[in-house]
């Protein structure tokens, strides 16, 4: 409303008075409110007893009073003591008010409430009235002192809290080398031990194991400091840790901890979903305690040296002795043939390579020896066949030769050919780069991240063989990959010497290399060579940090090896028609992109491996018609109309040898190809990258094992030098594969399970069984490369039997 003039003044006159009423007011409430606090502390009774070790105290504790302990000991800088906390509540329904337990020493404050409530997944609470804690140790500069430390005890529950209290020394608190320990552990009694570098050991692995797979662990590695981490909640705050279940191992070096000693933690974790136990039924109320039951576990701790330097040495001189001494051997070969190729004798009449070559096998030169140039070559005869001048040109004129081969087919430029195929060559180079170093700046992430945060459940190592050497974990498992480096290179220092004297022998027209054998480029032989070393390359960058997020860089390149190994087996047969660089590196880009989709999506999942193996038959199905018909059919509309018509012209009016092959063959690969796709949707392996990598190598054995039928079916016979590599090759793959099932490690599993499979090393103390593994395969590899040139480049054929295959070509197209 409206304030006439004696209103206002009369406010003016009095509003000074209320403010300072209004004051007076909330100042007297502050001290009535500071008496009644006072007051009440002052009926609040604190207590101070002298303690001693190793005797239990049974006390009460309210709001209303606090009671406090006092301690004492004598610490020897030349002796190391543990003090340990142990306390429990009888009350019952002491959850609500728990009782607070304060120890106070001169460089660390530890407090814990009891019953203590530790959480688990989705923030489940486990109370624990059985606590034992032990006290940070802070080391002394004299060789004698006096450490005083306090118990307090207090509660807010205004109902009395019956509890038992003990103080006692651990004698075995420090670890020694090469001493097992055992000792017993739960959620709420963690243990650590202190262990100190002995003169001249540098590095140790410390080792924790039990019997008992489950309650799930942790063993923390820290430094001596205050405080030390020791609950569920806390441990992986410092230091390196891992979970376990039967074992656990971690590599310790000296230079790691300026103090030269270090704290080994072991925690029993509240749940076992870190380890892959089962999960637990879910909470109905969010604040709903959960009985934990008993969860001890008995352990036992061993510390013993590393490896030296000297073995570091070894290591390296072994792996670099193994792969040289494949380079003196071929040195030695590549002399011994060149002095046979001098002092070869010649048959009159015969050329050292026969123009039917189908690949490695020898001629019978008693076969031919009677057979002149002229006789074998019926195109000399200008009877045998019509003169058109297509017949030269064109592929789809049906060759009227009375002996075909496969050069014969080859009708191409050689020039045009060879450009074609060391395509291959270039793009697989470039590919190996721009593939190669995102996964080397993403693997050197991947370790620095385990250095940084000291998770070691990130990376699946053997951690019993693992050796590490500057900031690399696992450095052994990274050398023994040098093998598929090295021999890639040999391999490709061998096909160039090959490719050399095959130019110089067309530079000076020599008839052998202008009119005979099959024709030979070498564009997909440097693609395999390059091919073995970044498989080399990317496998080490795998196993700096292994998982199953990464195990992609380890295959990619093993699709690709299979791959173009399949590709030069065809183009043996059929130079023309092989497929380009660019299609059949978008061939395995998909592959590789369906092993990226399996690894994420496949575990379990039904319908990813439906749609995977409709597709894996489809393409089956595509690839053999591909095959059988050398790329002499079009997908398009018209495709049905044409199979009911060669259905019927080929199959049922009349059914020619082709035909039936190509019948009993297709429906080979699609009873195999269903046997895979069945086993996939029934099993699902959590592996699908192995899986798929386990069918292009069958793919490629089968094939090579039709491409061997069939030269041997020709008529040809195996070389000496072709059969020693295949021998060769095969023993060393069966040795292969045995360390590689050993399995000492898997990511199919959680990094706990995954330990429980790890082993000590088996070479020189430096190599375990996978390392052996990469030594092996890489020469496996190395030596199917070997195979695969001996097929091609030097053998001859018996000339009566050459064409049979080539006919069969000629007349199914």
């Amino acid at each position: 409303g409206r304030f006439d003039r004696q209103t206002v003044a009369h406010c003016c006159k009095f509003g000074p008075v209320l403010v300072w009423f209004r004051l007076g007011y909330v100042v007297l409430l502050w001290l009535c409110v500071t008496h009644l606090r006072c007051a009440r502390a002052e009926t609040k009774t604190v207590v101070q007893k002298d303690a001693e070790f190793d005797v239990t105290y049974n006390d009460t504790v309210t709001s209303d009073n606090q009671t406090i302990y006092a301690f004492n000991h004598t610490v020897s800088r030349n002796k190391t003591e543990g003090v340990r906390v142990t306390v429990d509540v009888l009350s019952e329904g002491a959850e609500s008010s728990p009782i607070l337990f304060v120890v106070r020493q001169k460089q660390a404050v530890l407090s814990f409430q009891v019953p203590l409530i530790l959480r688990g997944l989705y923030q489940r609470k486990y109370p624990y009235a059985h606590v034992g804690r032990t006290l940070c140790q802070p080391p002394t500069r004299s060789l004698t002192e006096t450490q005083y430390f306090f118990v307090d005890v207090s509660t807010l529950s205004s109902l009395g809290t019956h509890y038992q209290l003990r103080i006692s020394r651990v004698d075995s608190f420090t670890l020694h080398t090469d001493k097992k320990f055992s000792f017993t552990a739960s959620p709420s009694q963690p243990q650590y031990f202190k262990y100190v570098f002995p003169d001249g050991v540098d590095t140790v692995i410390v080792k924790v194991n039990s019997e008992m797979t489950f309650p799930c662990s942790v063993m923390s590695i820290q430094d001596i400091q205050c405080p030390v981490y020791d609950l569920d909640n806390n441990v992986a705050f410092i230091g390196m840790y891992q979970t376990m279940t039967k074992t656990a191992a971690i590599t310790v070096q000296r230079k790691d901890f300026p103090s030269n000693s270090f704290y080994v933690v072991v925690v029993v974790k509240t749940e076992d979903e870190a380890c892959g136990g089962p999960l637990r039924f879910y909470p109905l109320r969010p604040d709903e305690l959960i009985d934990a039951g008993n969860r001890s576990k008995t352990l036992d701790v061993v510390v013993s040296p590393a490896i030296s330097s000297d073995v570091y040495v070894m290591g390296m001189l072994f792996c670099l002795g193994i792969f040289l001494s494949f380079y003196l051997l071929t040195f030695l070969v590549a002399c011994v043939e060149n002095k046979r190729s001098v002092d070869r004798p010649t048959v009159p009449g015969v050329n050292p390579v026969s123009p039917y070559e189908y690949g490695s096998f020898e001629r019978s030169l008693e076969s031919v020896a009677g057979r002149s140039r002229q006789e074998s070559l019926s195109s000399i005869e200008e009877d045998d066949y019509d003169t058109l001048a297509d017949i030269d040109s064109d592929k789809n004129i049906v060759r009227t030769k009375k002996y075909l081969c496969v050069s014969d087919l080859a009708r191409k430029d050689k020039r045009v050919l060879s450009k074609k195929y060391q395509i291959y060559f270039w793009n697989i180079a470039t590919i190996g780069v721009f593939y190669a170093l995102p996964v080397i700046q993403l693997v050197i992430t991947y370790q620095t991240v385990v250095n940084v945060t000291g998770n070691q459940d990130i990376c699946y190592y053997n951690f019993l063989c693992a050796h590490p050497l500057g900031n690399l974990s696992a450095f052994n498992n990274i050398l023994s990959n040098l093998g598929y480096v090295m021999l890639g290179l040999l391999f490709l220092l061998i096909v160039l010497q090959r490719d050399v004297i095959h130019s110089r022998a067309l530079d000076r027209n020599d008839l052998n290399a202008l009119e005979c054998g099959i024709p030979k480029h070498f564009g997909l032989f440097y693609a395999m060579g390059t091919a073995l070393m970044m498989e080399g390359l990317l496998s080490a960058c795998y196993h700096v940090c292994p998982n199953y997020t990464n195990f992609q860089f380890d295959t990619s390149f093993m699709y690709m090896i299979a791959g173009l190994c399949v590709l030069k087996l065809y183009q043996k047969r059929h130079p023309d028609i092989n497929a380009s660089a660019y299609t059949a590196y978008a061939c395995l880009a998909a592959v590789i992109f369906f092993s990226v989709l399996g690894v994420v999506f496949g575990k379990g999942n039904m319908v990813f491996w439906i749609v995977f193996s409709v597709l894996h038959i489809l393409a089956t199905m595509l690839l053999s018609t591909q095959l059988y018909y050398m790329g002499r059919w079009r997908l398009d509309s018209g495709i049905l109309r044409r199979i009911v018509y060669v259905i019927y012209t080929d199959c049922i009016r009349q059914c020619s040898g082709p035909i039936r092959q190509l019948i009993t063959d297709i429906h080979s690969v699609v009873v195999f190809g269903l046997s895979r796709a069945a086993y996939g949707l029934l099993k699902t392996p959590n592996d699908f990258a192995s899986y798929l990598l386990a069918i292009a190598i069958c793919n490629l054995l089968l094939y090579f094992a039709f491409y061997i039928i069939m030269k041997l079916r020709s008529g040809e016979r195996i070389q000496c030098m072709a059969m020693v590599c295949i021998l060769f090759t095969a023993v060393v793959w069966g040795f292969a594969l045995f360390f590689f099932f050993q399995g000492l490690s898997t990511w199919q599993k959680t990094p706990a399970e995954s330990r429980e499979h790890n082993r000590d090393c088996i070479v020189l103390s430096f190599f375990d069984d996978h390392d052996i593994w990469h030594f092996l395969s890489s020469i496996a590899m190395f030596g199917s490369f070997l195979v695969s040139v001996c097929l091609v480049c030097a053998c001859t054929v018996d000339e009566d039997k050459a064409g049979d295959h080539s006919v069969m070509l000629i007349e199914f197209k």
